[in-house]
């Protein structure tokens, strides 16, 4: 009996046509979070895989906050499905500051231009490219394939895939892994060769609220309980500071990965770790953000009039922890605080981490050096947070993987949630033949 694997089915040229039209419809959908929502948008997609033979379900969470899911059979009924998710939502946009209409979706010098086109309406429509091919040809993926287009995933996905877990967690019964967005994207290591980096870990989300307590007074007259003199204080602190640097394994791989590729001589153990971590150039750069925990004041609201001094002020602050170091957040946050100042949570969600291995994540680096072989998979830690904390509630093992291939010059961070957000054509349509030589070798 033969052991041998069948044959990859390559993507059509009809799914990595139809891949832009896809994303460029995806974009003309404003769903901005929290100005709007998905219902549209989610109908639109029950309508385009129910063109291809595939059922699905739509499920509201509240008026208009809507959710899709779908199955695709597998060829191995004996393993657990694969679930594939990506978000409907986007951030809002500021049309005033765009160079083209954000909800648009121009094409414009080899890009598709929108608010979603990279965060993540650019993966929603390769997951539906891919299906709809799947359908067409009769390919059976390895394994059942579970897709999720969610709701609310910019404002922590209460409305989605966390309402999904505690309210309808049969609709994932048998998935045992998972794939979404915060991975799978090329990073230029130098003039030929990418990184991919695959995420198995993400930071945790520590969303607070600060509150200082006063005295109120007249504008005009000394107070030594100024609530907003206090917060305007602690928020100096935390936004000053530096955390240690708390190397974790994913990372550590990373930049030992990107250190052999580069013939780089580096100690990861050295005493003066961002000494040595510069002799990886800009790959140092690109992994700033993710050597340690951090924690930014974004919100201030205080008072009512010129020559009032309020009796409380309020403000907003973006905590992040990696792996293994939340309590140390939680902690240096709270001796950076005057007295004065109380803390509660605004949004407080795990932080992730799995090892890299197993056959996914085989599968997953064998797709990317299919299609880019000057490509190379490396572990890596989102500094955001995605979906995927909801679903590890469930026992689902998750990870981060979009198979996007960029250009070098483009700076693809700086893009998420920023203005003239915009997919390279052949990004999309990489993302196409990656993800469905993925499905058929998961």
């Amino acid at each position: 009996m033969s052991t041998t694997a069948p044959a990859v089915v390559p993507a059509s040229e009809e799914a990595q046509r139809e891949v832009v039209d896809l994303c460029a419809e995806l974009i003309r959908f404003d769903t901005s979070n929290p100005t709007s929502d998905e219902r549209a948008c989610a109908d639109w997609v029950v309508a385009r895989l129910a063109e291809a033979g595939i059922a699905s379900e739509l499920v509201e969470s509240a008026p208009g906050r809507a959710n899709v899911v779908a199955r695709i059979p597998g060829a191995d009924t004996s393993r657990g499905a694969l679930l594939v998710h990506g978000h409907l939502d986007v951030v809002p946009a500021d049309a005033a500051e765009w160079r083209v209409p954000p909800f648009s979706g121009e094409i414009q010098d080899g890009y598709l231009w929108g608010r979603g086109a990279i965060d993540m309406k650019d993966t929603v429509a390769v997951m539906l490219a891919t299906a709809r091919h799947f359908a067409r040809t009769g390919t059976r993926p390895a394994r059942e394939i579970v897709l999720a287009f969610l709701a609310d995933e910019e404002a922590g996905g209460k409305f989605g895939a966390h309402w999904l877990v505690e309210h309808r967690p049969e609709l994932f019964a048998g998935v045992t892994e998972a794939i979404g967005e915060g991975g799978g994207f090329s990073y230029a290591l130098d003039d030929t060769r990418r990184l991919y980096p695959i995420e198995n870990a993400q930071r945790g989300m520590a969303w607070m609220e600060l509150t200082a307590a006063g005295r109120a007074g007249h504008g005009s007259s000394p107070n030594d309980e100024n609530a907003v003199t206090d917060l305007a204080e602690s928020l100096t602190r935390i936004g000053r500071h530096t955390f240690p640097v708390r190397l974790i394994e994913p990372v550590r791989a990373l930049l030992a990965e990107a250190a052999r590729l580069q013939a780089v001589d580096l100690d990861l153990d050295a005493e003066d770790l961002e000494a040595e971590l510069a002799k990886l150039g800009h790959v140092a750069d690109f992994m700033q953000v993710v050597l340690r925990n951090s924690a930014n004041p974004t919100m201030f609201t205080a008072g009512y009039q010129t020559n009032v001094i309020p009796g409380r002020a309020t403000a907003r602050v973006d905590g992040r922890f990696l792996p293994g170091h939340e309590q140390e957040l939680i902690d240096t946050i709270d001796a950076l605080l005057l007295p004065s100042v109380s803390r509660e949570w605004v949004n407080h969600d795990i932080a992730m981490e799995t090892s890299f291995d197993g056959p996914l994540v085989d599968a997953m680096c064998a797709a990317v050096r299919a299609e880019d072989p000057d490509g190379h998979p490396v572990p890596y830690c989102n500094p955001g947070g995605t979906d995927a904390k909801a679903f590890t509630r469930l026992d689902i093992r998750c990870f981060g993987f979009k198979g996007l291939k960029l250009p070098h010059d483009l700076d693809y961070g700086r893009l998420f949630h920023g203005v003239d957000e915009r997919v390279p054509l052949e990004g999309l349509r990489f993302g196409v033949r990656v993800m469905t030589r993925l499905w058929q070798d998961c």
